[in-house]
């Protein structure tokens, strides 16, 4: 589905509505419902969620024909930013609010923020190695891999976990995100908590070490594995496409990037503490031993504000929100993009949380 360019901060958003209501709906003559809502919503933010958003604004827009959803993957980081600058209704991250960020949405939005979990997706290992369609891979193995100290396929690290493998001595390429992401925060994560220190670069979203070669976005990454040849990356596994994924130990087994495991770390994680009832941030279980999980995942959120100057973006916001963590929504994305649906009583908690826009 195409993609909209979101208007910058200096834009003006239109929005109408004709008339409110729970369902947003009203019957028309032939007794048919008809949705009440109208005008232009844009957001942006987390290329992860491109397909997703695609699938939402499509559900959203045939139900509401007069509304118009614009959504630009400029990535987590830039969703974030022209959020807080005003210039968004909404963005899509792959990490939630933090610090002088978090301080700078509220002290924006004149409110708490609205930040909910809506897409749960395994960040798949993805390489392009000819003759090599299994791989098997740890923790401490990726970790020494993205930090450069493992240089060849046929390194005995990487042969030990693959004894069936015809590993080449091809030189490893890594490839990571240029730009500042929220699934390299994601990844990183996993690296530093479960590498056993294989991994030194810390908790970013911006790739702090030299070499390897850099991509803007998700499909940037996707791309630059696909055209080498002995390359590795990480990236949102919807858009892996015919690239082969690694497998990931946890505890004695290896986990592969489905749906199903990824949907079980929801299950692990826990609340950050210290944090508002709509402000909904998870800290993910990545050392997990438990049985079918898949710990390299990104929980991806919408953020949005409690409070906006105009009662029709709000209720615009609240609608899209809604839906988007809603059964219809959360199936249409699992069909677009793989993702994992909310469990009913977390999209109950989810819904709470958007219930209090207004």
């Amino acid at each position: 589905m195409r993609t909209l360019a979101a208007t910058a901060a200096s834009s003006t958003l239109l929005f109408g509505l004709a008339a409110c209501g729970a369902g947003n709906e009203s019957a028309s003559a032939d007794g048919a419902s008809a949705s009440s809502l109208s005008g232009t919503l844009n957001g942006g933010g987390a290329s992860s969620q491109e397909s997703a958003v695609g699938a939402w604004r499509q559900g959203f827009q045939t139900a509401n024909p007069d509304v118009t959803v614009n959504y630009d993957p400029v990535g987590s980081g830039g969703g974030r930013e022209q959020f807080i600058a005003g210039g968004l209704s909404f963005a899509g991250s792959d990490a939630y609010l933090e610090g002088e960020e978090l301080a700078a949405a509220k002290e924006r939005c004149g409110s708490d923020v609205v930040s909910v979990p809506v897409y749960v997706s395994p960040i798949a290992v993805i390489y392009n190695l000819d003759g090599v369609k299994d791989l098997r891979l740890d923790a401490a193995t990726l970790g020494a891999i993205f930090e450069g100290k493992i240089k060849q396929w046929d390194d005995p690290a990487i042969a030990e976990l693959n004894p069936d493998a015809d590993l080449p001595d091809t030189k490893i390429t890594t490839v990571h995100r240029a730009d500042d992401s929220g699934t390299t925060k994601n990844f990183t994560d996993y690296l530093t908590e479960a590498s056993g220190g294989s991994w030194s670069g810390g908790v970013v979203e911006t790739w702090p070490l030299k070499g390897g070669e850099a991509a803007d976005g998700t499909s940037g990454v996707v791309s630059a594995v696909k055209a080498g040849q002995g390359t590795i990356g990480y990236a949102d596994a919807s858009q892996a496409g015919d690239l082969g994924t690694a497998q990931v130990k946890v505890g004695d087994e290896y986990v592969g990037p489905t749906e199903e495991a990824a949907a079980k770390v929801l299950d692990t994680a826990e609340a950050e503490p210290g944090r508002a009832e709509t402000d909904i941030a998870l800290k993910i279980d990545r050392t997990t031993d438990a049985a079918g999980v898949y710990p390299v995942v990104l929980v991806s959120y919408q953020i949005a504000c409690q409070t906006y100057e105009d009662a029709k973006e709000a209720e615009l916001v609240k609608s899209w929100l809604t839906y988007v963590a809603s059964p219809e929504g959360q199936q249409a994305s699992e069909k677009a993009a793989g993702s994992a649906p909310l469990s009913e009583s977390f999209a109950a908690k989810v819904k709470t949380a958007v219930d209090t826009i207004g």
